[in-house]
């Protein structure tokens, strides 16, 4: 059992068109929701840092980008975005049913600060990857379902010469983009074919229930990186587990408690039932030891409290009162994905006041599940 777990220096975790076709998000700088963005993006090649209306390319399939500046439109949120049960989702997958609206980000950011306390900000051997020297060669990091972007915008900070890349089901919206950093809208269940060979990183977190396939992602990822480079992994199974960690079963042909293991599998099916690899966390280790391109792989099981239960360690009590925020919000988030599974609304919302009600004043004993993993590509 778990009794003690400190910051580190350990790593933290958490999409393309066909290859014919791409969409045209043109800017219309009448729009009055306009939110402009100066960053290193997929543009047409007649795109210029100085022009005012650029075209939005949400392909990696597209000519090679340069710098400009777009804004996020009514006309691009229209075309990016769908509005569902109440909440903003990405308008191009069916399988990946969280949101992506400013509730959603804010979550995100919030989630990203805790994860960093948690496991510290990179994998200890990212600074190696980073400034192993190659003449001619430029460092370049990608981040699958990069959600928020605080992760990716960290490493564009930090590592101000490497070239960053975001991709995701919607644009990044934030205005602190670095100019070293693009995002591209795409969908990975696609295929990563268009960017084999060109990353020194690969950095994916929570992104399992947008998965079709992840053992077929983790090939692609091998393909992607260089020689000698680095993939950074961290997924959870939608799994809830009691305080000697082990899973808590429930059935979802009863409706009683415990509220938030019942509640998560709920989530764990609706996802499921959409295509999503839910299973893919539990498997991780087995994938990328047993793959031929990888070595030195290093796995870790993260243990958080779902609450403020841990009185015995102030920093795991600071911990669960973080994670029960993020768990509130998650609550909120899944609705969209289990309102279109079919359950019924009364059913949702009975769910979700009683998750949350344990969560906050019976403070059950119950632990969330994360499992990082970080290896590195043979360099032969």
């Amino acid at each position: 059992m778990l009794t003690h777990l400190a910051p580190s220096n350990s790593h933290l975790y958490g999409p393309p068109f066909d290859s014919n076709s791409s969409m045209d998000f043109s800017s219309d700088t009448e729009d009055s929701d306009s939110c402009s963005t100066s960053s290193s993006s997929i543009f047409s090649p007649q795109s210029s840092a100085s022009t005012s209306k650029t075209s939005y390319v949400p392909s990696a399939r597209s000519a090679s980008p340069v710098p400009s500046v777009w804004s996020l439109t009514s006309s691009m949120r229209a075309q990016a975005f769908k509005h569902e049960y109440g909440r903003g989702l990405n308008n191009y997958s069916e399988v990946y049913r969280l949101p992506a609206d400013d509730e959603e980000l804010d979550r995100l950011d919030a989630q990203h600060n805790m994860f960093m306390e948690v496991m510290g900000k990179y994998p200890p051997c990212m600074e190696e990857v980073m400034t192993d020297d190659i003449p001619g060669e430029t460092k370049a990091v990608l981040d699958l379902g990069c959600g928020s972007g605080r992760w990716i915008m960290d490493v564009a900070r930090d590592f101000p010469y490497c070239s960053a890349v975001a991709v995701d089901l919607v644009p990044m919206q934030s205005i602190y983009m670095p100019p070293n950093l693009r995002s591209e809208v795409d969908d990975i269940n696609l295929g990563l074919e268009h960017f084999y060979g060109d990353f020194n990183v690969v950095h994916a977190r929570l992104i399992s229930s947008g998965v079709k396939d992840y053992e077929g992602l983790i090939n692609h990822i091998s393909m992607v990186l260089r020689p000698a480079g680095l993939i950074d992994i961290l997924e959870y199974d939608f799994r809830i587990y009691d305080e000697n960690h082990q899973r808590i079963e429930v059935e979802t042909s009863k409706i009683a408690e415990p509220w938030l293991p019942r509640w998560m599998a709920f989530a764990n099916l609706a996802a499921r039932n959409r295509g999503g690899d839910v299973d893919a966390a539990t498997h991780l280790e087995t994938w990328v030891t047993n793959h031929a391109a990888f070595e030195n792989v290093h796995y870790e099981d993260i243990w958080l409290p779902t609450c403020d239960w841990r009185i015995d360690s102030e920093f795991m009590m600071r911990m669960g009162i973080s994670m029960r925020d993020d768990i509130l919000a998650f609550l909120k988030s899944g609705r969209p994905l289990l309102l279109s599974s079919g359950l019924p609304e009364d059913l949702v919302n009975e769910l979700e006041a009683n998750a949350a009600r344990e969560l906050q004043f019976t403070k059950a004993r119950h632990y969330v599940r994360l499992q990082c993993l970080h290896a590195r590509k043979r360099r032969n």
